[in-house]
């Protein structure tokens, strides 16, 4: 099988919508023939690029790498042929970029410093996605880094535009000396009895989320204390008064383990929103991909992480390829 750019265009289309069904309707295909594809795809490939849970599918590492370069082909490809009509930011132009609780703004801004030079950038800190949303809606932002959740799919008018960045599970931070800490996953009904901080509500669907896994999981969390700042979480957490619901790329403070949930029963989707005409082409182009890689530049600092992905992937990884065990 030879990869075209139809495919391409259905792995990022999947990757966007952390949903085969999802991907399927948004490029006009039946579920089957997506899900059929999609398996061509990854047998081609000799690898899985997504992983398969109950509230949709998630990428590998392999996957993280495979959709940004394919993203990268498609660029270039609806590129052929079409004269520049975008200029390069000029001097006194300056992009304002809000952002939520989110390792990836690092990464994306250095890049887009180097990459844009004479692009001024103007940065906000805002906690909750639905308030982007709506700096983005009064023209007070041009883009932003945000999130939702699978299942419940950001909404905002037709004049903003958003595209997935990554989905991406969501782990435990534990004290050290947790009983769970030397587990390799965490089931999260065995911590049922902890104390739990939650972060405040991001207007999007969290902390219903958390919530809604916690219920799937047969409880409700005994105690509950609402927390945000990410310095004084994991000092907190490190001194035993409680876990914590964390994205996966963070990397512990001394005193914190990190570690998945078993069965992955929380996902979170990373995402640009852009104000339509507030961002030309290029410059939104070059958010979107400089996005993706800071964040795979954090998959690959965060060694429990990598762990998790390379157990889930190659528990998936098909049968019959060379140094794969036969089930």
């Amino acid at each position: 099988m030879e990869l075209e750019l139809r495919h391409l265009r259905a792995l990022c289309a999947i990757a966007d919508a952390g949903s085969v069904g999802r991907a399927a309707t948004a490029l006009g295909y039946t579920q089957p023939a997506m899900s059929t594809q999609l398996r061509r795809i990854e047998k081609a490939l000799g690898e899985p690029l997504f992983t398969r849970g109950s509230t949709g599918v998630g990428l590998t590492a392999y996957g993280v790498e495979v959709v940004s370069q394919a993203r990268d082909v498609l660029a270039r490809a609806d590129a052929l042929g079409r004269r520049r009509t975008a200029t390069p930011p000029g001097p006194t132009r300056t992009l304002r970029l809000g952002a939520t609780n989110t390792p990836v703004l690092p990464g994306l801004v250095a890049s887009m410093r180097t990459a844009f030079p004479d692009l001024t950038m103007s940065i906000s800190s805002v906690y909750s996605t639905g308030e982007l949303v709506r700096l983005l809606e009064d023209g007070e932002l041009d883009a932003a880094l945000g999130i939702d959740y699978p299942g419940q799919d950001l909404r905002h008018s037709p004049a903003l535009a958003h595209r997935a960045i990554v989905t991406a599970p969501v782990f435990v931070a534990l004290p050290a000396d947790h009983r769970l800490a030397h587990r390799v996953e965490v089931p999260l009904e065995e911590l049922a009895e902890d104390t739990w901080f939650v972060a405040p509500d991001d207007g999007v669907g969290w902390p219903g989320a958390f919530y809604d896994a916690c219920r799937a999981s047969g409880f409700t969390p005994a105690a509950v204390h609402e927390f945000s700042p990410l310095d004084q979480l994991q000092a907190l957490i490190a001194d035993g008064h409680g876990v914590s619901a964390i994205q996966a790329t963070h990397r512990p403070v001394d005193g914190v383990q990190i570690k998945p949930l078993a069965g992955t029963p929380l996902w979170l989707r990373h995402l640009m929103i852009r104000r339509r005409g507030s961002v030309d082409e290029v410059t939104a182009e070059a958010l979107h991909h400089y996005a993706a890689a800071a964040y795979r530049e954090l998959v690959i600092r965060a060694p429990h992480f990598q762990a998790w992905a390379n157990r889930t992937y190659a528990a998936a990884r098909p049968t019959g390829r060379a140094g794969t065990k036969l089930t």
